[in-house]
């Protein structure tokens, strides 16, 4: 393979030919795509490339959606909470809503479909009690004072919440909304087939369809000003419809309610532990999305094309770790790189023929602008996906938004043509090879396989004050030498066997969520499994509120495991002695402070167990033996370089391995070593931007010293 060529794929439009061509030949780009709001150039149809179109399953035919308005696609929406202060109360349903996005639908028995609850008692309010007036929008009630009210409700999608989301982002002027349309319903089923082969007849030229994505986008709703007012990149509250919901009853044998997708107004979003009904409407949408997305991929490999999946927008029911997805058929799949946890995101999929990652930034005008610094974001960038690439590689990368930008920053052409060369240099060496892992660890939470990697996302790829102590624990795993498994409770009901060939356990997140398991913890079997599997050698490593639910004397269900317990006023009684803090084997690379990030407060150490660190007589970082087994409790642990060391550590500590240390080691947190004993093969990475000095151990606990240069990559034979 020529190492100046291939594997990069870069956007298009019709006002930058010259310039796609020169990029082309200084990045070596062989694949070129189109982007929302632009068109393909007459003039490089012939060009010696690989060429992508994106094809919009649910929208770019206006005309259709008006013809066929009651099969435009829909959501589930949920007013405001209202407290009554008599026996009446209106609600008006589009309140803190974009009134160009969204259209209540009447047109369906809204005494059917949609839904008054009183929230004081959580009991549904009875539709002969509430009525709507369609002139004023409002709902009104029959109320018992002082308690309060919500509406629950189907609104059409009359503007695609991502062309939305383009078009205010890049301020376009006067563009018309593109309207939704529901691909499931029997006359857009019909006419999509019918649009899709007259796509391609039409476009000759194109060898990759890119999908973007199928049928159902993610929960995106914008307020009155235009903002985004909430997301969440798993969520599946717009992938409703009346037609949609009564397969759903006949399926399951049980009736619907709103409330099974609106969740008291959280949605389901992924900090909430599932439910049966909602998980049970999840498989149906991922059954039935699969059968219609098997039709488009059949009809685009009938003309001879590739089918791609964009992971994102309208991806909800192609869950790319689920069993449903490897029944479509696909080509390739290709996703938006944000950090390393969304790069294994992509390049984990199994089932396809290759994987791409879309790098950042994209070329869009709120980075390529007066002020704006495209290169620190994609050094940035390339570093983070860089450690991850390393685990396990994509097989591609590319960029996405409107070149013309990129072509007024020459710096950063001249660096994405570093970030070229490097990524197939990389592909080379490492490509079809499994790294040397030194442990299998197991991530346990509700979601298992089906959130692998995306755990504690709620944007893609971005964090919260509340989250990013948690998603560190992801973040760092992704370009860390291990092999990482992601488990649910019900998995280790369904198959006792399956901690035998786990090494640790990890446990992370807030008490009572998805993430730790809130009342899984309750059930005395995954008590035994998890204190079995420890006591007999075993690790386990707990941050935040791991096994956190409050339950028969303990908050942390595992608090003698952990050694630790978290005090909510019901144990201030009991004088507390363990507060010596000791030097450990975890904590030998760190020069300064811990970062804990937000950390916990009112943990404290039970008598048997070893603090690390405690601030203010509140427990930072503990262990503790359990039989054979060790336990790590760590309050917070955000990505870093040091952070990612720790926990490494860590993991060799609580395996009982620490001997295991000085093998593909550098002595330097800042550098990474990756080997890949099956092609004789392993590389020294410095991720920083500064020289680093260091120690390099080999496999065999052999050394030598390196001074590494900024960002440097550098391959050994074994």
């Amino acid at each position: 393979m020529n190492k100046s060529k291939g594997l990069v794929t870069i956007p298009t439009d019709v006002d930058v030919v010259s310039g796609t061509l020169e990029l082309m030949e200084r990045w070596g780009a062989d694949a070129l795509r189109d982007c929302d709001g632009t068109d393909f150039p007459q003039e490089l149809r012939d060009v010696d490339a690989k060429i992508y179109s994106t094809y919009y399953t649910t929208r770019k035919d206006n005309d259709w959606a008006r013809q066929n308005p009651d099969e435009i696609q829909q959501m589930y929406l949920m007013t405001p909470f209202y407290t009554a202060s008599g026996t009446s109360l209106s609600i008006h349903l589009m309140k803190g809503l974009y009134p160009d996005m969204l259209t209540p639908n009447t047109r369906d028995d809204i005494k059917r479909w949609w839904e008054v609850v009183d929230r004081t008692t959580g009991k549904v309010v009875s539709p002969t009690h509430w009525s709507y007036c369609e002139e004023t929008g409002d709902v009104t009630i029959e109320t018992v004072p002082f308690h309060e009210y919500t509406v629950s409700f189907l609104a059409y999608i009359m503007w695609d919440p991502v062309h939305m989301y383009n078009a205010v982002t890049n301020s376009w002027k006067g563009v018309e909304h593109q309207i939704t349309f529901d691909v499931r319903q029997p006359k857009t089923h019909a006419f999509t087939m019918k649009r899709l082969r007259k796509f391609i007849e039409e476009h000759p030229y194109v060898n990759v369809l890119r999908f973007t994505t199928f049928f159902h986008q993610f929960t995106l709703v914008f307020d009155e000003l235009a903002r985004e007012k909430y997301v969440d990149w798993y969520g599946y509250s717009a992938s409703v419809s009346p037609y949609i919901l009564q397969q759903f009853e006949e399926e399951v044998g049980y009736p619907f309610r709103p409330e099974y997708i609106i969740d008291q107004g959280y949605y389901n979003n992924q900090y909430r532990i599932p439910s049966k009904e909602y998980q049970d409407f999840q498989a149906f949408q991922r059954r039935e999305v699969a059968k219609i997305v098997r039709e488009m991929v059949d009809i685009t490999h009938e003309y001879g094309k590739e089918a791609m999946m964009f992971l994102g927008d309208h991806w909800i029911g192609t869950e790319p770790f689920m069993e449903e997805f490897q029944t479509l058929g696909l080509d390739a799949v290709v996703g938006s790189v944000g950090n390393g946890s969304t790069l294994r995101l992509i390049s984990d999929i199994p089932g396809v023929k290759y994987t791409e990652g879309r790098l950042l930034p994209y070329f869009f005008p709120d980075v390529f602008c007066e002020g704006g610094d495209p290169v620190k974001e994609a050094k940035y960038n390339w570093v983070t996906a860089r450690r991850a690439i390393l685990r396990k590689p994509i097989d591609r990368i590319g960029y996405g938004g409107y070149l013309k930008l990129a072509m007024q920053f020459p710096d950063f052409l001249d660096y994405v043509e570093q970030v070229c060369n490097e990524f197939r240099e990389l592909y080379q060496n490492v490509k079809g090879t499994v790294p040397y892992c030194f442990k299998k660890v197991a991530v346990l939470n509700c979601w298992g396989k089906m959130r692998a990697w995306g755990c504690h996302m709620v944007h893609h790829a971005l964090y919260q004050k509340q989250n990013y102590s948690y998603a560190g624990v992801i973040e760092a795993l992704s370009g860390a030498p291990f092999d990482v498994v992601f488990l649910s409770f019900q998995d280790l009901l369904d198959n006792p066997d399956i901690l035998k060939d786990i090494d640790v356990i990890i446990n992370v997140g807030d008490a009572d969520t998805a993430h730790t398991g809130g009342e899984w913890w309750i059930h005395p079997q995954i008590q035994e499994m998890i204190r079995r599997f420890v006591y007999e050698g075993g690790g386990i490593i707990g941050v935040g509120e791991p096994s956190g639910h409050q339950y028969q004397g303990h908050f942390f269900q595992l608090a003698n495991v952990f050694g630790v317990e978290e005090e909510h006023g019901f144990t201030l009684g009991y004088d507390k002695y363990n507060w010596e803090e000791h030097s450990h084997f975890i904590l030998e690379d760190v020069t300064g402070d811990v970062d804990f990030g937000e950390g916990k407060k009112n943990i404290y150490a039970l008598e048997h167990a070893e603090i690390l660190v405690q601030r203010d007589k509140e427990v930072q970082m503990a262990v503790n033996t359990f039989g054979k087994g060790r336990a790590v409790y760590i309050s917070g642990l955000p990505y870093s370089f040091e952070n990612s060391r720790i926990l490494h550590r860590a993991i060799l500590w609580s395996s009982s391995d620490e001997e295991a240390l000085l093998r593909w080691f550098s002595t330097n947190y800042n550098v990474d070593v990756h080997a890949y004993p099956e092609n004789g093969k392993y590389c020294v990475v410095n991720n920083t931007d500064d020289v680093q000095e260091t120690t390099i151990y080999r496999g065999d606990g052999s050394s030598f010293e390196k001074t590494m240069q900024p960002n440097e990559i550098i391959w050994y034979e074994i």
